[in-house]
This record gives C-alpha cells, structure tokens and sequence, in this order.
C-alpha cells in the first residue's frame, strides 16, 4: 500500500531544522501484514526527545529510516498467527517489549532483550524483516515501530491493548514518555512513602516521574530544569518544590529542605552538569537513576571514594525497568482513575508538514509533549 510517512536520510543536520529539513514527507510502499505481523492505522505518535537526539545524531541509526518510536493507533489487520489482537482494537505502540526467551527476557527485563535490541540495531522489525520501501529501495524501520507514518506493520509485541474511552492522542504518550518516566520511580527506584525524590528534567519523561512520585507517597517532590516555565505544570502534577538547575545555590537548597539529601535523583535530560548535580543533592546511601542518554560512548565521571564512602548508587533505567504487558494497563488505569494526568502534558498536535518546525520547539524547550497526527 502506498502511504505518507516522515523518512529521515540524513544524520547531524544544522539548526534549525524547519529549515534544514531532517525529516522528508514523501510516499512510501509499506508491504501487508504476513505471518506473526500486524497493520495498524497510526492515529497519534509522540515527538520525543529519543527522536531529537537520533536526528542531531548522538546516535547512529540504519538510514533511510522512518522515525517514530512512541504511538497510539487502531489495528486494521492482522497475519496468520496473530491471535492476542484483532482488527478494531485500540493499541498503543511500544519499543520496551522482548522475545520472552532470551536470558534478559526471562529475567523480566524485556526492555533489555538482546533479540530486539538486535533488530532496532539493524533497522528492522523484532522478526528481523523490513516492510517499508520506496522506489523499491528498502527504508528502516525505527525502533520496530516507525509511527511517523500513517500506518505501521509490527509484531505483537510492540502492541498493548488501550481501552478505546483513551483518547488516542494520549494513549500515544504512553509508550515511551509513561513507561519510561513513571518506571523510573515504580521498578527502578522503588520508591516507597514518605523517600524524597528530585527530577531533573521536566519534560514529557520526567514529568511522568514527578506523576509516579507523587503516587508513590514521596515527599518531598522536588522539580528542577533550566527552564522555570514549565515549573507552574510540574507543581500542579505533584511537585511541592521547584529549583532553578541554573541556581548556584542548587545544591545546598535541595540538602537543606531533605535533611542532608533526597533519597532518590532520577536525571532525565542526560547532560553531565546534571549528573552531576544529580550526584551532589543524593544523600549517603541514595540512588541516582539514570535515565537520560548522552552522545554513544560519551563519558561521564565521579569521585569514586566518595561513591565507596557513601554507598551511593547509580542506577541505569532503560525503558522504565518494567514490563509493559503488566505496566502499561495499569498506567492507563491510573490515568483513567485521574491519578495520572498524562493528557496535561500534551502541548499540542501538529500534522507532517509542521514535524520539522516542532523539533524546534523541542529542541529549544519550550514544550513538553507534542503530538503528530498522521491522519488528522
């Protein structure tokens, strides 16, 4: 079938990108679903920041690709094989699924399988088949999702049920920005009642973790970004204190509100000024989850005895360190009982021709979730 789509050619390229154009909205050939395959209609897809460091090229990526790694849309077919899914069932599209076989999968770590780690490396589906083309040249798939697009075939896996009373232009948001941020605190903190925790970061994904926090029963909350607009959203969706990450007081502010530190820093944004803050405002025996990524084998450092000392830890958060057959439907719960506002994050919907145009506005940030709607 022939489909509009947003195919990125070219890594690195120059701000700003609504003129230097990393994304091309073009026609492309996407082949039906066969065997153990699903096609569905994509009706919202998340810009995330993932997708602004693949297009600055922090991260390599098989090229031609279509981007798009976070979405919401409706089953319209499915293979031979397929039985979980059937056509007309509202699904959210996921990256933090596995094999269920390898050594990481059966430890109930599917976000860290080596099978679909394997085929995002190699730009294909998690069955390590290709189904987009163009001018019968082969494009990649991004991440087995590739939700830029107005539909995508995939695997199961990649697919969780959403009660169709979501708005799908929410429910998008929930595959990448909600596993992400809320599991941070959830399966990788663990936090429990009454631990203090502060988010660097208050975008999509760490908002999410402020929402998971305050859940949770951790007090204080403390948000903190370079960015004090988004501080007015952060308190209304659980902080109870915001600081500057520009401050140069930060981290004796944030020690002496905790008593000598939080419990629990989870960094979102992945700069090393952060980390390293991060580190500062941890009490003895705290945790630093990690969850934003830098540059591909860019380094980081600490003092390592002071580490040993105060028995800190850094903790590594990929996708949420859940698993989204069990996580995602009890997210969507709480965002249906009105624990989680997801939709206040929402900044807005675009369509292709503004994708360009709102990397911008990411890059610059100065949103916090925008939202394509490849069909609207």
């Amino acid at each position: 079938m022939k489909m509009t789509a947003a195919v990125m050619y070219e890594q690195g390229l120059p701000t700003p990108y609504a003129k230097s154009n990393p994304f091309r909205i073009e026609e492309v050939d996407l082949d039906g679903p066969g065997e153990g395959e699903v096609l569905v209609e994509v009706k919202a897809a998340g810009l995330c920041h993932s997708d602004l460091s693949q297009v600055a090229g922090l991260r390599k990526r098989k090229l031609p690709v279509v981007g798009g790694h976070e979405g919401a849309g409706i089953v319209r077919e499915v293979g031979r094989g397929v039985t979980r899914l059937k056509p007309g069932d509202h699904v959210v599209m996921t990256v933090a699924s596995g094999c269920g076989h390898c050594r990481p999968c059966v430890d109930s770590r599917p976000a860290l399988c080596d099978t679909v780690g394997a085929s995002r490396g190699a730009g294909t589906l998690a069955n390590g088949l290709r189904k987009l083309s163009r001018g019968g040249e082969p494009i990649y798939h991004y991440s087995g999702v590739s939700s830029f697009a107005q539909y995508s075939v995939t695997v199961p896996g990649t697919l969780i049920k959403a009660d169709p009373a979501v708005p799908l232009d929410v429910a998008a948001m929930f595959g990448c920005a909600v596993v992400t941020g809320a599991g941070a605190v959830f399966n990788s903190a663990k936090v429990r009642p009454g631990q203090s925790v502060a988010v660097f970061g208050l975008g999509g994904v760490g908002l999410n973790s402020v929402m998971a926090a305050r859940i949770s029963g951790a007090s204080p909350i403390i948000g903190i970004d370079i960015n004090d607009t988004k501080f007015p959203l952060a308190k209304e969706v659980g902080c109870t204190h915001t600081f500057s990450a520009l401050d140069p007081n930060l981290v004796q502010a944030v020690k002496d509100l905790t008593q000598g530190g939080v419990d629990f820093a989870v960094e979102v944004s992945g700069a090393k000024p952060a980390m390293a803050s991060a580190n500062a405002i941890t009490r003895k025996g705290g945790e630093i989850i990690c969850v934003g990524l830098g540059a591909s084998g860019e380094m980081y450092q600490y003092a390592h005895a002071m580490l040993v000392g105060e028995e800190k830890a850094f903790r590594g958060s990929f996708m949420g360190t859940g698993v989204v057959e069990r996580d995602l439907p009890r997210y969507l719960q709480y965002f249906m009982d009105g624990r989680m506002p997801v939709d206040r994050l929402k900044s807005g919907t675009m369509t292709f021709d503004e994708l360009n145009h709102n990397l911008d506005l990411l890059d610059r940030g100065e949103v916090v979730r925008q939202v394509l709607l490849p069909n609207g």
